[in-house]
């Protein structure tokens, strides 16, 4: 399915190739405070899909307990969180599901990541896979 997105102020617009029911949530303390909520949701873009078609987002290289390394993309007038990718030669980038134009046709959440931070009163829907941790 083709999307496009942009960040809240419009200064920076993407488009990109997915497949609808794939969105992730993810529990995880980084994506909680980095998404300034209780989870972030997202949803993978091949690379060879994806495309800037405005402006360029800021960048910032995080760096989790494990050692990995990912690039987070956010606007730097309205500080929308755009997307993450691999910091070198990306393969996919994790779209911010809320920066989609069309993300009500993405469907139902296939899946939730890092459960074990997961706060009490966010419940997805039934039948949703779940992994305490990375999977």
């Amino acid at each position: 399915m083709k999307v496009d997105g942009q960040c809240h102020c419009g200064a920076i617009a993407y488009e990109a190739e997915v497949q609808p029911g794939s969105l992730t949530v993810c529990h995880c303390a980084d994506c909680q405070t980095q998404s300034g909520s209780a989870f972030r949701a997202n949803i993978s873009a091949p690379a060879a899909s994806f495309c800037l078609i405005r402006g360029m987002p800021r960048t910032y290289v995080k760096t989790a307990a494990s050692g990995s390394r990912r690039v987070l993309a956010f606007c730097e007038n309205c500080g929308s969180p755009l997307y993450a990718c691999a910091v070198e030669n990306p393969a996919a980038y994790s779209l911010r599901t809320g920066t989609i134009r069309q993300r009500n046709e993405l469907g139902n959440p296939g899946r939730e990541i890092w459960t074990k931070r997961r706060l009490a009163w966010v419940h997805l829907p039934e039948g949703t896979a779940a992994c305490e941790g990375q999977p």
